[in-house]
Order: structure tokens, then sequence, then C-alpha cells
């Protein structure tokens, strides 16, 4: 049997997955007994899961997630209001389909970091390639390169994510400069994109942090009206209190669809 060209081929057709599959067929006499039908299936789902494991992978190196979060470590029993049937909604990723935000708010330290980057992850295994932007570097950025010439590209870059993670949104007044690219990131992905906020501040103190007021009205209206918002109850630091692993990214929910503006 010409095994050794056979795998050559293989992995000259980048069919890595079927090449392990493969040669374990090989090695195991229990395999022999198989119609080749049934090998050949299970040679092409060998190859299916290696593409899939290899693509989640590229994804998650992409995004850049601060937190290494997943829905599933997050401890439903602690006594912070924490609404699994919302958190489970959003796990399936539809409001990534439906290209509608996710609002996380909380003070400091309650959580609200892990938790958006566990939706990201979970919206990465759906199919939907993420990235996280740490939001006062993010305005950094986008100053330097109105400068040098990469804005147009920067925001086009951006604007391809499917799901655009900013943490810390809000947390020092913008100028207006500053509130005119923010609006070109918004605009770009409204309707279009999901983005995630976090943030320390409550959403109706965002607008005046937000520079000239009638740019904030437009922000504003793109991240918000088709938003789930996720409020963090708790007024002691987790990462003080925290006694297990996941402890110190729970939080309390507030259960709701779309949030109001207000």
């Amino acid at each position: 049997m010409l095994t050794s060209p056979t795998l050559d081929k293989l992995h000259d057709l980048n069919l890595l997955g079927m090449s392990r599959a493969y040669q374990e067929q090989m090695k195991r006499a229990d395999y022999q007994a198989l119609a080749f039908e049934d090998r050949l299936g299970l040679l092409v789902d060998e190859e299916m899961q290696d593409r899939e494991n290899r693509r989640l992978n590229r994804y998650l190196k992409a995004a850049r997630l601060r937190d290494q979060a997943c829905l599933e470590d997050i401890d439903f029993h602690a006594p912070r209001s924490l609404d699994r049937s919302l958190i489970r909604e959003l796990a399936e990723a539809r409001w990534v389909d439906a290209h509608q935000n996710v609002l996380v708010i909380g003070a400091t330290g309650v959580g609200k970091t892990y938790i958006a980057c566990a939706l990201a992850e979970a919206a990465i295994r759906k199919g939907h390639p993420a990235l996280y932007l740490r939001f006062p570097r993010m305005i950094d950025e986008l100053a330097v390169a109105r400068v040098d010439g990469r804005l147009p590209r920067l925001l086009a870059t951006w604007a391809r994510v499917e799901v655009l993670l900013l943490d810390d949104f809000a947390m020092q007044p913008l100028t207006s400069a500053q509130s005119a690219d923010l609006l070109e990131v918004i605009e770009d992905r409204s309707q279009r994109r999901s983005t995630i906020v976090t943030s320390q501040m409550p959403i109706k103190q965002w607008h005046e942090s937000l520079g000239d007021a009638t740019i904030a009205d437009a922000i504003l209206d793109r991240l918000i009206h088709n938003a789930h918002r996720i409020e963090l109850r708790g007024q002691e630091s987790l990462r003080r209190s925290k006694t297990g692993p996941d402890t110190a990214d729970q939080a309390g929910v507030t259960k709701g669809g779309p949030a109001d503006a207000t």
C-alpha cells in the first residue's frame, strides 16, 4: 500500500486532519473491519473538526481578548442576581446575526470586562470574528492614524470586524475631534456589525462625556437603540473578594432586550 505518497499528497493539499486520521486508521486493526464509506466518512469528519479548531484558534488570537473568558465558567449561584436565561440567550450569538449591540455597565472590579470577553468568545465559537480594544487607547490610535494618513484604512479594518469590544467606554470627556472620530467608527458598524461596550459610567451619563452634543446624540442613537443592556450589581470589588478561579468574574445582570437611552 502506497501509504507514504498518500500522506505526502494529503499534506500538499493541506488536509492535515485527514492525514492524522489516516495514519491512526493504518495503526489500528479495528478500522480494517469498517466499510470504505465508513472509513472515508471518519477521515472527512476529522478534517472538518481540524479546520474548525484552527479557525477558532486563529479568531481567538486575532481578537486579542483581555481575559481568557468563557460563559461556562461563570458561577450562577453567587448572590448577585445573575440572570442565567439572558446569558444563555446571548451565548447563541443571534444578537450578532441581527447586528445588535451589548452594553455592560458596572463599577470597577465587578466583572464587566470578563463577561464582555466571554460574550465575544461565544460569538467567535459561532463563527464571528471579534476584536478587543480598550477605548482610551482606541481614541489615541484614531488621532495618530488621522495625522499619518492611516485613518481610512484603520476605519475600514475595524468596520469589517463582526464583534468589536470597546472596554472602559466614556471614562474621560472627549474633544469634538475625538467625538467625530468615534462617530465614524460607530456609523460604519450601525445596522451592519455588532459592538460590545463596557463602562463604569451609567448610560444616562454618557452623553456629557462624548463632546459635541449633536455628535453625541448620533453616537448614542446608533449604540443604544438596538442594544441589550447588562447591569452588573455589587458594591465590593470581586477582585478583592474572590474565593475561587471564577468568582472574580461573577456579576449581577439585569435582564433586558434592546436598551433604552435612559
